[in-house]
């Protein structure tokens, strides 16, 4: 009688037992493990060590022949081929369990509700994913008593999510990285098999027929939870910073020549931010300022016929939008300069309108993430207010809204209130909606926690602040001296038109074609005017200025597009002789003629010709 052996097998999923016996082919095995494991018998491997060596495939030699005993471990290592249930795992291809391995096989398993659609995210969210994320620490000499090799609770790497060590850091840091807390939450002896990032949702689920829909009847089964708000303790950006003061100052200067508040989109790209574990930092290389309506105290946006171009443009550069700015500014004495100071720890940082507004953003950018059933969780989409500091100088101040507020926001349930702009008030039902109950938590005079209704609710309780920096060497993704007139500000005087561009081009002597054009605005107005748009034909330009290729750069300039463009520029206003010759070392232009029209050096205002005087500024001609 054939002796009864169970044979461990260990797999991604875990660990378990097939019963078999010694006489049993591996071809029958196999099927057993097969059947044990929920697999066809083509979508997994099964080797004697962990490595991926001694590959079971002799399918008629018996178990004894192979030397496999009683208790035995074995390693089953899934296929790249979907079982029957339309799973795909990720496997380790190492000994070594990393925790890069960890992560991505805790991803696999929450990704299972999902189609076998694979989601691609963000490039810093794969690259971030990959890396170890532990802080490692060197031996404390008064507390460490082993040799150089050895670790201690002393000494030993500490996880990216430690509250202790970002408690300590200077200054302290609040909120964990997003990426932190997705390894907090993947990690234990489960390795998060049983997490999930589930978007919050505040309406009726649909679909329930056992009873009439709202405002009839609902219940348990579709009614969306109640929400108690919490303080978000990650957050997805870590860090904001402009790439230099030059693309700041010039935002700001539309408030300094009229008093009236301004309100743009940040263009970027997200980086590693290597000051907080698996940080990630949105720097900024470029703001675009859509059409809107301002005055002293309001912003309106309108519709905007380039937003479409101004995203393809940006994506050929290498760069996407990543956050919106907006000034919040009143000059407290022009002639030093001050602005006052207004928010603040005793006013709000944030008016439950603009986080509304942040908040509808924020759903418009979702972050994509494998880790959710949805395809995404979150925003990594910012904002920055040009606000009033304690020293009366402008400062920038960078923020985000929680998940939850995201969520409030989407289906509609928050309001912004009239008169207290640092309150919010959560909407009631109605028969046209079903709003669930928002709560929030604070404390009363005796210390003890109490529960409050959101009608109204302090926006504190949404706002998740990040800092917002310089650096100190300055970086130029558009490297051009001169600056082409910013877009929509024609009540300033300054337009993009072929005048400007031709004042432009004889003001930049420069002899690298590539510092001339390496202008974002600039760049828009040669694909979006109305006279010549190149749209697809700038495409080669593109790619010179987002490599810093000169090559490229002169390769372009050969072509019929620019030469037309020089062409028109001659031809407005008599400019023939002023504009550089791009392909030779030469002096300066000559000035335009006094017959026609020319541009203040100054504020570039285009004056009518014999005048000696800019009939905006007042300047001289020369």
């Amino acid at each position: 009688m054939a002796e009864n052996i169970t044979i461990r097998v260990q797999s991604p999923d875990g660990m378990k037992k097939v019963s078999a016996t010694k006489r049993d082919t591996a071809a029958a095995f196999l099927r057993k493990v097969a059947k044990e494991f929920g697999f066809s018998t083509n979508g997994f491997s099964v080797y004697q060590n962990r490595n991926k060596t001694g590959e079971i495939t002799s399918q008629s030699k018996s178990l004894s022949l192979l030397k496999i005993k009683h208790g035995d471990m074995l390693y089953l290592f899934p296929s790249a081929v979907p079982g029957p249930s339309g799973e795909i795992m990720d496997v380790a291809a190492s000994s070594s369990t990393s925790s890069s391995s960890s992560l991505s096989r805790a991803q696999s398993s929450l990704s299972r509700p999902q189609t076998t659609t694979q989601i691609t995210e963000d490039e810093i969210d794969q690259y971030l994913a990959k890396q170890d994320g532990k802080i490692y620490r060197n031996q404390d000499p008064q507390l460490c008593r082993h040799g150089s090799m050895g670790k201690c609770v002393h000494c030993v790497p500490l996880e990216p999510f430690d509250e202790d060590y970002l408690n300590h850091l200077d200054p302290p840091v609040k909120h964990m990285s997003f990426h932190a807390y997705i390894r907090k939450l993947t990690g234990g002896a489960d390795k998060g098999k049983f997490a999930a990032l589930e978007n919050i949702s505040c309406k009726i689920k649909s679909g329930c027929e056992g009873h009439p829909p709202w405002p009839e009847g609902i219940c348990t089964k579709c009614q969306p939870s109640a929400i108690t708000l919490n303080r978000q303790k990650y957050r997805h950006v870590d860090n904001i910073m402009f790439e230099n003061h030059t693309i700041a100052d010039r935002f700001l200067d539309f408030w300094r020549k009229t008093g009236n508040q301004r309100m743009g989109y940040l263009y970027g790209r997200y980086t590693e931010h290597k000051d907080i574990p698996l940080g990630i930092r949105a720097e900024v290389a470029a703001i675009y300022e859509p059409p809107q309506i301002a005055t002293q105290n309001s912003l309106e946006l309108v519709d905007d016929p380039k937003a479409e171009a101004v995203e393809e443009i940006a994506a050929k550069l290498g760069l996407r939008k990543v956050g919106w700015i907006f000034t919040d500014l009143l000059s407290e004495d022009t002639r030093i300069g001050t602005v006052r100071y207004s928010r603040n720890k005793d006013s709000y940082f944030l008016s439950a309108e603009e986080c509304i507004t942040a908040g509808d953003f924020q759903n418009k950018h979702p972050n994509t993430c494998r880790l959710s059933p949805d395809g995404d969780f979150g925003s990594k989409f910012v904002t920055v207010v040009a606000t009033g500091g304690p020293d009366n100088q402008v400062h920038f101040e960078g923020y985000q809204v929680s998940n939850q507020c995201m969520a409030l926001v989407r289906d509609e349930c928050l309001l912004p209130c009239r008169d207290v702009p640092e309150l919010g008030y959560a909407k009631e039902s109605s028969t046209e909606q079903y709003v669930p109950d928002v709560f929030y938590k604070d404390k009363d005079k005796f210390g003890n926690d109490i529960t409050y209704l959101a009608r109204p609710l302090p926006v504190e309780y949404l706002i998740i602040d990040i800092t917002t920096t310089f650096p100190k060497d300055p970086a130029y993704t558009f490297t051009s001296t001169h600056r082409f007139s910013i877009e929509n500000r024609d009540v300033l005087g300054e337009t993009q038109d072929f005048h400007t561009l031709a004042t432009y081009l004889s003001q930049n002597t420069s002899t690298v074609f590539l510092n001339i054009v390496s202008d974002f605005h600039l760049l828009l107005f040669l694909v979006t005017n109305e006279v010549m748009p190149l749209g697809d034909s700038i495409g080669l330009l593109l790619d010179a200025v987002k490599t810093s290729n000169e090559e490229l750069a002169q390769t372009w300039r050969k072509s019929e597009q620019w030469a037309t463009i020089e062409q028109l520029c001659s031809t407005v206003g008599g400019q023939s002789s002023g504009l550089p010759d791009y392909g030779a070392m030469g002096g300066p232009p000559n000035p335009a003629s006094s017959s026609s029209m020319w541009s203040c050096l100054h504020c570039t205002f285009m004056n009518q010709p014999g005048t000696e005087q800019c009939e905006m500024c007042s300047l001289p001609h020369s």
